[in-house]
């Protein structure tokens, strides 16, 4: 916004010290002029005709406090100059740090020295800030070139199938039709992801109350025939634990780390416990499952996009895109809450995300799940007079 020129703030220190300075002196002398003058005789003479009258002493006086003023001016001018910069000297700093990232650089650090006052304050919050945005910005760039790359595999497979029907027309299009309904669903299936960590960023999320529990027992059915075909055991424990968010969204990520632990497991006979609790004021997802050792330096990089560890890929129908840990962490950011991932000894990960909770009501105590709800080859088991889910 352009704005008319105006006098710098360093001007206006200046010409508030020399002002109140000259105040000052003016009245100093108008003290003394009240004060001192008035009880001096006011003739020709003086007292007795040997002390000095008020007519010699004005003569005397108003010279000499003419040059006090005029020195007391030029000295509040001067030194408030001189202060003026001293003190606007941090302000200085600030602005030119402003004004690089404004140009794009946003890894230049103003690393005020000195003790800690309003503008080294200021200071260390522009920092802070600068530092948020760098990596918020280096984190944007990273995953739009990866999305990029990912949404162009499976184009060019597209084109490169079209490419090869157009050349030999005599190739079975059942095949063809049947690949290209394959990429296609991978192609639609990232884009909703992308979608959907889109939309948990931007931490805009309609609150509702929303229990964890049932949200676990969803995925759970909902998964149930993938545990099935890999012959994995599936236990879903715990209580209520009433939170409030998006619904979809909170669905979303119990899915995404039901399906994780799922796929990301042993070959055979293995195991996914989910279990859910309230603690005060907090409500606690675990899911923990069996599965390969995890190196301690690999867990950190799970939940960026796009990035899979090398014993977490998998080539079957279920490889996913590399987002689903990255949209569980950013709904659970969305959320206010934290995610936790822990290698297990034995193998496998421990995943716990805690979300605010919220108070307790007598519903929610009824719906306190007394034993493991198990989800194996035979089907999901209930606790002996539980209803079925479609009744909770």
């Amino acid at each position: 916004m352009r704005r008319r020129p105006g006098l710098s703030v360093r001007l206006k220190l200046t010409l508030s010290y020399a002002g109140f300075l000259a105040v000052a002196g003016a009245l100093l002398l108008a003290v003394v002029w009240m004060f001192l003058l008035r009880y001096v005789p006011d003739n020709s003479q003086g007292l007795l005709g040997i002390s000095p009258n008020r007519y010699l002493l004005v003569r005397t006086f108003l010279p000499a406090a003419a040059v006090a003023m005029v020195f007391l001016l030029g000295f509040g001018l001067v030194g408030g100059w001189i202060l003026a910069g001293r003190m606007l000297a941090p302000l200085t700093q600030i602005t030119d740090a402003a004004r690089r990232a404004g140009n794009g650089s946003l890894s230049h650090r103003i690393l005020m020295k000195g003790r800690q006052d309003e503008f080294r304050e200021l200071s260390d919050t522009f920092d802070s800030m600068l530092h948020r945005l760098e990596s918020h910005v280096a984190e944007q760039q990273r995953f739009a070139a990866n999305a990029s790359h990912e949404l162009r595999t499976p184009l060019a497979i597209s084109r490169t199938l079209l490419d090869v029907a157009r050349k030999d027309p005599t190739r079975d299009r059942g095949e063809l039709v049947e690949r290209l309904h394959a990429v296609n669903t991978r192609a639609i299936d990232l884009t909703e992801a992308l979608l959907v960590l889109s939309r948990g960023d931007s931490g805009n999320v309609t609150r509702e109350s929303v229990d964890l529990s049932l949200l676990a027992e969803e995925a759970a059915e909902t998964l149930l025939p993938l545990a099935e075909q890999r012959r994995i055991t599936l236990d879903v424990t715990g209580g209520a634990a009433p939170t409030s968010g998006s619904a979809e969204l909170l669905l979303r990520m119990v899915t995404n780390l039901v399906q994780n632990a799922v796929v990301h497991n042993i070959p055979a006979d293995g195991t996914v416990r989910v279990h859910t609790e309230a603690l005060e004021d907090t409500s606690v997802l675990r899911v923990e499952n069996t599965g390969p050792r995890l190196p301690q330096d690999l867990v950190p990089t799970l939940t960026e996009p796009f990035q899979r560890g090398t014993e977490r890929v998998r080539t079957d129908e279920h490889a996913g895109v590399g987002l689903g840990l990255a949209i569980v962490h950013s709904i659970v950011r969305a959320h206010d809450g934290t995610l936790d991932l822990t290698p297990r000894p034995a193998g496998g990960l421990l995943v716990t995300v805690r979300l605010p909770g919220r108070a307790r009501t007598s519903s929610d105590a009824a719906l306190q799940i007394s034993g493991p709800w198990r989800c194996s080859s035979g089907g999901v088991g209930r606790p002996a007079g539980a209803p079925p889910h479609d009744d909770l």
